[in-house]
């Protein structure tokens, strides 16, 4: 065996996930115009600020179960207040992140263990807070992933630390059509470098009251046309990213690599040079060498 590689479901090379932030009003329009194209999003939410009335600036908890929760989006933490943990003590860290997750899991019935980082999140450190602590804590709390941001950029890998995940690039990027085209652009084939075949994640984040502001909603719908419709692409929420992932990581291979085991709840997508394989649920597959 020379090198394995992550493949996600139906053997695809390629995925697409989207997060936008804080629960506005917009997130209503913004909603209808993905589901349309079939792309999938988290909504990460303030709980202190959901609103109690349709009339608010941001949406009441049913507006979030019809227009994000039913549609097969996914909502996750924000803080309860939109506080970046990077500027608070860290008790008043865990507090806004565990106050969070628990009004929301009240509210929809769900468990959330996904979250993205409010205002400056782990960009600026003061208040005795550091990364390490806040990680620390995350995990403690029960949350399996933090967004952040340390400048776009057009790698399209997998995380590699997901207390730090960094997205592709805002929807207001220069470049967002160039990534784009270069996501989609890239296609494997045989004569693919044997270890150049990793998996490739295009990750789009904002806030759907930019769209408003700048009068410019065409702008999503070129992007979802130029984003969906990839036979070589799954569409997928964050969470939905993390699991599968991770039930990757969790197979277990013997020591030649000839057989694999399953243990996850989850079908598992491989490449093996050149070849692709399903490895499924609780079952075993043995390579054959020929």
């Amino acid at each position: 065996m020379f090198y394995e590689f992550l493949r996600f479901p139906g053997g695809k090379p390629k995925a697409v996930t989207l997060s936008y932030d804080d629960g506005c009003r917009d997130d209503i329009r913004f909603s209808e115009t993905i589901n349309r194209y079939g792309l999938k999003c988290t909504f990460n939410i303030n709980s202190g600020f959901i609103a109690k009335t349709e009339n608010e600036r941001c949406l009441t908890a049913d507006e979030m179960k019809k227009y994000i929760i039913d549609t097969g989006n996914e909502i996750a933490v924000h803080g309860d207040y939109h506080r970046a943990p990077g500027k608070q003590r860290p008790i008043e860290g865990i507090k806004d992140v565990l106050n969070c997750r628990i009004k929301l899991e009240q509210l929809f019935g769900t468990i959330i263990r996904g979250m993205a980082y409010p205002d400056s999140g782990i960009h600026d450190f003061q208040n005795n807070a550091n990364y390490e602590c806040v990680r620390e804590y995350l995990k403690d709390l029960g949350i399996v992933y933090a967004r952040s941001l340390c400048g776009d950029n057009d790698g399209f890998k997998l995380p590699t630390d997901w207390y730090n995940w960094i997205p592709t690039a805002h929807h207001n990027n220069k470049n967002i059509f160039a990534y784009i085209d270069k996501f989609n652009n890239r296609v494997l084939t045989d004569d693919t470098y044997i270890s150049h075949r990793e998996p490739w994640l295009f990750y789009l984040w904002g806030h759907s009251f930019e769209f408003r502001h700048a009068d410019n909603w065409e702008h999503l719908e070129d992007i979802c046309k130029k984003l969906s419709e990839k036979e070589d692409v799954w569409y997928a929420t964050n969470i939905e990213i993390y699991d599968y992932v991770n039930a990757y990581y969790s197979l277990i291979h013997s020591a030649d690599g000839n057989v694999i085991f399953n243990p996850t709840i989850y079908d598992i997508w491989i490449e093996i040079d050149r070849k692709t394989y399903c490895v499924k649920s609780a079952e075993t597959l043995i390579i054959s060498k020929s």
